[in-house]
């Protein structure tokens, strides 16, 4: 079959480096792709956010299923145009992706169905927000309402860091529309961690489980990113918190979306922390998480082509998903600056060096000149399996210090359980 995946990150490489494995894939291409996915997909400069351009693609190659990465355009219902024209389309439609595009409809969602989640309460003005500013206590969690590309998060310390963080959200707008709604919430104690879920209208099915690593620096210190590795599975993960997860959110979470008419296809992301009282959910994402991705389906012995057929036609209750038992571990490779303001085009070297059994998953680069440059903030991401936890970030750690580019910036605790 065709397959058309729409996205140009690391976690669209590690989707078209998994669906490349498919007998069941005959051709595929990525829609705009980057120079990595390049070698694995036959990639066509249409921009992820330009629905109709996806559309016409999609028809003129005869594409037989299309796969969804990013957030934005599923937000933006490009699975509702795609279907419309008759394309099977892996991703959730512009009703149920609300669930990522605002904040203030999960917690609503959480609440109305009893599913542990922290305290919170909405704003829309700036100034009955700086009234409640230490609601709930310091570090005062402020989330903008809408996308804000993982970074619409602020943890304030103390009342002035959160009064800056109203303004820049509400006043300079430095996240958009996104900031136009605020949510603020309860701090949650424990450890952050990631269950990314296979979902059809009748079925959810957990993936392995996964930690990332959102903020910039090693110790969980500096602003969030989108995420500066992963780690699979979770060591904080053992069979009793996983029946736990099952009992207390997803299967809640199935039967809330059944009773509410959300017809959820696709990947469902949860992300979680692990309290003293359970797992609670801190956040919905409606996609594959991104550097999650890169480290679960590094373990995926199943056909990923398969699994996604079977959740657009309502089977995945008749598949039978297979994981490896052994450990991975991602290491996301930075530009200098990032999350703030970076410089592009630095030529990246060593990229033919690294070991046979390791993959680097390209997240924002592409070829200039016959080199493959930096184009993001997030570059590659190091990705190495071992037989346990140990082998697998030596391994990925080894082979990050034979890449090199300008400026290149990581962290070096990816795959170790952080307390703070």
């Amino acid at each position: 079959m065709k397959v058309l995946v729409v996205g140009s990150g690391g976690r669209e490489h590690a989707i078209s480096w998994k669906l490349k494995q498919s007998p069941k894939v005959s051709e595929l291409y990525c829609a705009p792709g980057n120079a990595g996915i390049a070698e694995d997909a036959e990639c066509v400069n249409v921009g992820a956010e330009d629905i109709q351009g996806i559309v016409s693609l999609a028809k003129e190659k005869k594409i037989d299923m299309a796969v969804i990465g990013p957030e934005v355009p599923l937000a933006m219902g490009i699975t509702d145009e795609l279907e419309k024209a008759g394309i099977k389309t892996f991703g959730p439609d512009k009703n149920c992706s609300q669930l990522e595009a605002s904040k203030s409809f999960t917690k609503s969602f959480l609440a109305r169905h009893n599913i542990p989640t922290a305290k919170y309460k909405e704003y829309t003005d700036i100034d009955a927000l700086k009234a409640d500013i230490g609601i709930y206590g310091y570090p005062m969690v402020l989330k903008a309402d809408g996308l804000a590309a993982g970074k619409g998060v602020v943890l304030a310390e103390n009342a002035v860091d959160a009064e800056k963080a109203i303004d820049e959200m509400m006043g300079e707008r430095v996240f958009g529309d996104a900031g136009d709604k605020v949510v603020v919430e309860e701090c949650l104690v424990g450890t952050e961690a990631s269950m990314l879920c296979f979902v059809d209208e009748h079925t959810i099915v957990p993936m392995e489980s996964a930690q990332d690593y959102k903020r910039i620096f090693d110790g969980d210190n500096g602003p969030n990113t989108g995420g500066m590795g992963s780690y699979s599975p979770s060591l904080l993960f053992d069979d009793e918190m996983k029946k736990r997860v099952m009992d207390d959110i997803l299967a809640p979470t199935l039967a809330g979306f059944q009773k509410d008419g959300l017809k959820f296809k696709g990947v469902l992301f949860v992300g979680l922390m692990l309290t003293k009282d359970g797992p609670k959910v801190i956040e919905f994402n409606n996609r594959f998480g991104d550097p999650e991705t890169q480290s679960v389906l590094m373990r995926l012995d199943s056909d990923l082509c398969e699994i996604f057929e079977s959740v657009c036609d309502n089977r995945l209750s008749e598949q039978e998903i297979k994981w490896s038992d052994k450990r991975a571990v991602c290491v996301v490779l930075a530009s200098g600056g990032y999350p703030g303001d970076y410089e592009k085009g630095k030529v990246i070297s060593g990229l033919r060096d690294v070991d046979d059994d390791v993959v680097v998953f390209h997240a924002g680069t592409k070829m200039s000149a016959g080199n493959v440059v930096t184009s993001g903030g997030r570059v590659l991401g190091v990705t190495a399996m071992g037989e346990n936890n140990d082998e697998a970030r030596a391994k990925a750690f080894d082979n990050v210090r034979r890449i090199s580019f300008e400026g290149m910036h990581y962290r070096e605790d990816i795959g170790l359980i952080l307390q703070k």
